[in-house]
Order: C-alpha cells, then sequence, then structure tokens
C-alpha cells in the first residue's frame, strides 16, 4: 500500500458529510490549504490527524485508512468463527466472535491459528450433573502448562482461564456440538469439535 489514507476518500466522505474543505479544515484545525492538498493527492495528513479527521468525517480511522465502510452484517451471531488472541507480555486472553483489530499493551495482536489436537495433550471430557467435566493430563509447572481452556458453540462461548501449579481441569456446560479450544504455552492454539 502506497499510502495510507487516499486523498478521493478524504473528498468522497467530506461530500457525504456536506461540508466544505473550509469546514472540515476548521474541525480539524488545519488550513483549508491542507485540506485541498490532501484531497488533490499533494499531501497526506499526518499520523496525528487521523482520529480527528475519522471523527469529522463520522467513521472510523479503519475506514479512513481502508476507504470502505465497514458495516455491520451480524444478523444472527455465529460463534463458531471465534477467534482468539494472546498478549505476550500480560498474558490476557481476548476473545472475537470474528477477525478483529486487536492490541494490549502497546503490541498489536494477530489472531491465533488453531492447529489440530495431538496426542501430547489428552483430553477427557466426562458429564457430570448438567455439564461437561474437562481434563487435560498436562504438566502445569510455571514453564510449561495449558494456559486456558474454552468451548464455542452457535450461540455460547466460554472460557477458563487456567494457571501454573494449578488443576487442567474445569467444568463447561454445553450440549451439541461446537469447537473446544486448549491453549499451551509452549505450544500454542489447538482445537477439536465436540
Amino acid at each position: 500500500m502506497d499510502r495510507y489514507v487516499t486523498g478521493s476518500t478524504i473528498k468522497t466522505l467530506r461530500e457525504q458529510r456536506r461540508l466544505t474543505q473550509a469546514q472540515l479544515a476548521e474541525k480539524v484545525a488545519v488550513s483549508p490549504k491542507a485540506v485541498s492538498k490532501w484531497e488533490t493527492g499533494k499531501g497526506l495528513p499526518d499520523i496525528s490527524l487521523l482520529e480527528p479527521l475519522s471523527a469529522a468525517l463520522g467513521v472510523s480511522v479503519l475506514e479512513l485508512l481502508s476507504g470502505a465502510t465497514v458495516v455491520n452484517g451480524n444478523k444472527g451471531g455465529n460463534l463458531l468463527r471465534t477467534k482468539l488472541y494472546v498478549c505476550p507480555v500480560c498474558g490476557n486472553v481476548i476473545h472475537a466472535a470474528g477477525a478483529a483489530v486487536v492490541s494490549c499493551c502497546g503490541v498489536s495482536l494477530p489472531a491465533l491459528e488453531a492447529e489440530a489436537w495431538d496426542e501430547d495433550h489428552p483430553v477427557t471430557i466426562q458429564p457430570v450433573e448438567d455439564e461437561q467435566f474437562v481434563t487435560v493430563r498436562h504438566p502445569m509447572t510455571k514453564d510449561h502448562y495449558i494456559s486456558f481452556l474454552a468451548y464455542a458453540g452457535w450461540d455460547k462461548f466460554q472460557l477458563v482461564k487456567l494457571y501454573p501449579e494449578g488443576s487442567a481441569s474445569c467444568r463447561f456446560r454445553f450440549q451439541g456440538g461446537g469447537l473446544f479450544y486448549l491453549y499451551c504455552n509452549r505450544h500454542g492454539l489447538m482445537k477439536q469439535k465436540v
């Protein structure tokens, strides 16, 4: 990508809001000449102006950068498209019901790619009353442990955070099919249909 925001995007969004270049300039605290330069491709807004510019144009920074309108088309929510993110700095676990732009501790996080379950991470699922008791036979030392277990169904997402030197087991309330996730601090994210 040669430019991070195009003049045609700024112009189109400005015209949709029925703003003159002078009105937009006033909202962003720049000169009308600066707005003219942006729209003709003779200059680019400073990165510090992206948030005020997107607010003045009534779009998100992502929409301003991509030039495409983001429309919420989630009519029925499918949690089987779950994406998980783990911060390498603080260990925060972030769940999104689809692809997202996520950052934590100043670090931009990619979605974890789930591998197929392997024999080094055996899981036992046993029904207990109206729940499922999940146990992972795995070391839970300070250096090698299961960080979390999660379940995603069509209409429900559950995550249980685990800690070193604790138990690699917990209860989940799920019926029917879905995806079960396990995150090992050494081997990454794994998933399996249940």
